[in-house]
């Protein structure tokens, strides 16, 4: 199994301050990895550095083969490409329906044949089973149904790992089960990694996976 993910003593910055220092950190094909830790321990800053939104200044970091300290400005679009990102507060484009929200995505990202973006909506759309939903409007749908929404369009361009922010940290219980169901099926059936930061410890009890826990500027795994 190749690393998708790979920091080796690497100091994660949020700001202009260390948050954590000497982070180790593999995720390989198909793991399913939890960042666990108290508020304001790094959990974000080490998502927005996978994500090329933070610099790594110091350390060895590697995401979908591109490393994290060569990585120049033009090459971030399509190191993202390979990423699905799932936010907590769904991060939807309010004032377009849910069909223009993925085909804004795929435009983006390059694909071009009309037909083609067509059926890669639809395809998505089914595997979340939002597929009646496409024309509605994003504040026509639940908060479940959004985040489902923002799964797909994480989904969009079969992402080597998807990164999920609190991703049920809006919802009920009951919908956020849906939720995480679904994101572990994508993970089982489709081999796709996933790394999780979460603070409800009962989703690592019901959805077992490796675990790593931000406290006192590390992370480690437990």
């Amino acid at each position: 199994m190749k690393n998708v993910i790979f920091f080796k003593d690497a100091d994660i910055t949020g700001g202009e301050n260390t948050v954590v220092y000497g982070l180790n950190l593999e995720v390989r094909e198909g793991d399913l990895v939890y960042i666990v830790g108290k508020v304001g321990t790094g959990k974000t800053s080490i998502i927005r550095t996978i994500i090329a939104e933070n610099p790594l200044r110091k350390g060895e970091g590697e995401v979908c083969g591109y490393d994290l300290r060569k990585l120049r400005q033009r090459d971030i679009p399509s190191l993202r490409r390979r990423l699905g990102v799932v936010f907590q507060d769904f991060q939807l484009l309010m004032d377009r329906s849910v069909e223009a929200n993925l085909e804004f995505v795929l435009k983006s990202t390059g694909w071009k044949d009309r037909n083609a973006i067509d059926k890669r909506i639809l395809e998505v759309l089914e595997a979340v089973g939002m597929q009646t939903k496409a024309h509605k409007m994003p504040h026509q749908l639940s908060g479940g149904e959004q985040q489902r929404i923002a799964i797909a369009r994480a989904i969009l361009n079969e992402p080597e790992v998807i990164i999920a922010d609190e991703p049920t940290g809006n919802l009920d219980a009951e919908t956020a089960t849906g939720i995480l169901d679904l994101l572990t099926g994508i993970n089982r059936e489709r081999g796709t990694a996933i790394v999780m930061v979460t603070h409800n410890r009962g989703i690592i009890d019901r959805y077992p996976g490796r675990v790593f826990e931000t406290r006192n500027e590390t992370c480690t795994e437990i």
